[in-house]
C-alpha cells in the first residue's frame, strides 16, 4: 500500500513522537508513505475561526499537492485529517468555489483523491495481518483510548461511530491489550483553549483523567497531537490544582503498536513524555 503522507506542523515539532511512530509502524507493515513534497500548515486550529475561504484554501494547496502524487492522503494528526477531509469534501461539492479557491491557490485540485486518517490506513492492514506481527503482546496494559472530537465528527468526515467508536480497541486488542469502557472516550480535551484559556481546559483534562483512572485504565491512547500534549503535559498541573495524584502515561496508538512488534524504543521516542511511561511499559517487558 502506498499514501502520501502530510505530516503537518505538530508532528515536526510537539508531536514529533507521534511522527517518528508512524512512519517506522508503517514501513514493519509494508505501507509506504510518501510525505507531501512542499507541504505547508492545513490552518488547524485557527484559520477556520478567522475566515471560511483561508479554512478552504490551506488545506487545498496541500491537497492539490499530494494528488500530484497520484496517491490518496493520510494525516496522522487528527486536526489535520479534519481540515483536509472537510475541504475535500466541500469542494468536491461545489465545483464552483473549488475553482474560485484553486485561483487562490495557484494550485489546481481536481479533487481526484481521498483523505484517510492514519488509523484507517493501519486497520486497512488487517488485524489478522497486524497480530501476525506482534512479538511483545501488550500484556498487562489496560487501555483508556481516547478519540477527542475530531475523528469522529462531523459526520461526512467522521472515521466511526461518534459515541462510541472502537478502531483504537481493535487495533490496540490486536497487540495483545485489554481496553476499558469507559465514558469519555470522545469528549473534548480543551484542544488549544489550553493556550488561550487554561481555567477553562485544565477542569475538561481532569475529568477525562478521572474517568480513565475510575475504569481502572492504567494508560492512556491516543491519535491526535494536541489531545496528547494537553494529557499528557497538563497531567502533573492538574494534580497539583485538584490534589489528585493521577499518574496515567499517555501513547500514541502508533507507539504501542510499536512496542508490540519489537521495534526500537528509541524510533518510537517513548522517552520524551511528561509522564513517564517506564513503568507501565515494564509490564510488557
Amino acid at each position: 500500500m502506498k499514501f502520501a503522507y502530510y505530516p503537518g506542523c505538530s508532528l515536526e515539532t510537539s508531536g514529533k513522537e507521534y511522527d517518528l511512530s508512524t512512519r517506522a509502524v508503517s514501513k514493519h507493515l509494508g505501507i509506504e508513505l510518501t510525505e507531501v513534497p512542499d507541504w505547508s500548515c492545513c490552518g488547524a486550529t485557527a484559520g477556520h475561526s478567522t475566515s471560511h475561504l483561508l479554512a478552504l484554501a490551506l488545506p487545498a494547496r496541500n491537497l492539490a499537492l499530494a494528488e500530484e502524487t497520484g496517491l490518496d492522503v493520510t494525516a496522522p494528526c487528527a486536526a489535520c485529517y479534519q481540515r483536509l477531509a472537510l475541504a475535500c469534501h466541500e469542494l468536491n461539492q461545489n465545483p464552483q468555489l473549488r475553482e474560485k479557491v484553486n485561483e487562490i491557490t495557484g494550485r489546481p485540485f481536481h479533487g481526484k483523491i481521498k483523505v484517510i486518517s492514519i488509523l484507517e490506513v493501519i486497520s486497512s492492514v488487517g488485524l489478522e495481518q497486524i497480530r501476525a506481527q506482534v512479538v511483545k503482546p501488550l500484556k498487562g496494559l489496560k487501555i483508556a483510548a481516547y478519540y477527542g472530537c475530531l475523528l469522529v465528527r462531523p459526520r461526512a468526515i467522521q472515521i466511526d461511530d461518534p459515541e462510541n467508536p472502537q478502531i483504537i480497541e481493535q487495533i490496540m486488542q490486536a497487540a495483545g491489550a485489554d481496553t476499558v469502557d469507559w465514558p469519555h472516550k470522545t469528549e473534548c480535551c480543551g484542544a488549544s483553549l489550553a493556550v488561550s484559556n487554561e481555567e477553562v481546559a485544565i477542569p475538561m483534562v481532569s475529568r477525562i483523567l478521572k474517568a480513565a483512572a475510575f475504569s481502572g485504565a492504567n494508560c492512556l491512547v491516543c491519535a491526535c497531537p494536541l489531545c496528547h500534549f494537553n494529557l499528557d503535559m497538563r497531567q502533573l498541573k492538574v494534580n497539583r490544582l485538584r490534589g489528585t495524584n493521577y499518574h496515567l502515561p499517555v501513547f500514541y496508538f502508533t507507539q504501542l503498536l510499536g512496542v508490540a512488534m519489537g521495534l526500537n524504543p528509541q524510533d518510537l521516542s517513548l522517552h520524551t513524555h511528561f509522564v513517564d511511561t517506564g513503568q507501565v511499559l515494564k509490564l510488557v517487558g
